[in-house]
Parts: C-alpha cells; structure tokens; sequence
C-alpha cells in the first residue's frame, strides 16, 4: 500500500468559500478516484502546516490513475492557486528497494505531460515532493 500524503497552508486572504471549494474538490478525489482505497482530509496538527490529506492507494497502477484523473487535476487547478506552502509525500510498506524511483517517475511523466500543472506547482511559494518542478527541483 501507497499512503499518499500532502500538507500546506494557505495565502493570507483567501476568502473561507475559496478555501472550502479547494478541500470538498480533496475530499471529491478520495471518493471519485476508483484507486483510492480510503483517505482524510482535515486540519493538520502538530506543525508548520494548516491542512493536510492523506490518499490510500494499492499500487504504482493506482497510483497513476490517482495522479492523472480529472478529479485530482482540478484539486490542482482549483486549490494550488490559494496555497503558499506544500509537501508532498509517500509511505509505503512496499518493500521494492525502487519503489521511490518509481513513484518519482510517475510524478515526473505527468509534470512532463501537463504543462499548467507543472507551472502551479512551480509557482508555489514553498515545495517539496518527488520530482519537484522548477526552482522547487533546482
């Protein structure tokens, strides 16, 4: 099992409604994306960061399908543009020893295959995750 996880926090400004529109379009890919085995999203405690989700994922398979379904994209398009900071991560119980490459490969093909995605994230104040684009990945 996958345990996709992400935190971040928000621009000073965002309005509560944009705010809520980016976390039900989350809360929408838990329940949209067929891989998605079960996940939470919610205030994150304990940290420098406001929110987070967490997605459960089966496989590499699945986790392809996460990262490219339309439910995922418009999280991207609707809720990247209201954050400031952002990590992105996976745990794993997978005992492949390429199991990080290979998941930094699938986001690499769909930065490399979706430019406006690529630029959202490369316009992030702060980021860190696997194959981070643009000044992130520098």
């Amino acid at each position: 099992m996958i345990y996709h996880g992400n935190r971040f926090t928000i621009k000073p400004g965002v309005s509560p409604e944009r705010l809520e529109e980016a976390l039900e379009s989350l809360r929408n890919q838990g329940r949209a994306i067929p891989s998605v085995k079960s996940f939470v999203v919610g205030r994150d405690y304990g940290g420098e960061y406001e929110w987070g989700a967490t997605f459960v994922i089966e496989d590499l398979e699945g986790y392809w399908e996460y990262l490219v379904h339309p439910a995922h994209l418009n999280t991207d398009r609707v809720g990247l543009p209201l954050v400031d900071k952002f990590v992105s991560f996976d745990i794993t119980d997978d005992d492949d020893p390429e199991i990080g490459a290979k998941i930094a490969a699938l986001h690499k093909r769909r930065y490399d295959s979706m430019p406006d995605i690529n630029q959202l994230v490369s316009d992030l104040g702060e980021y860190e995750g696997l194959a981070a684009p643009g000044p992130h990945g520098e």
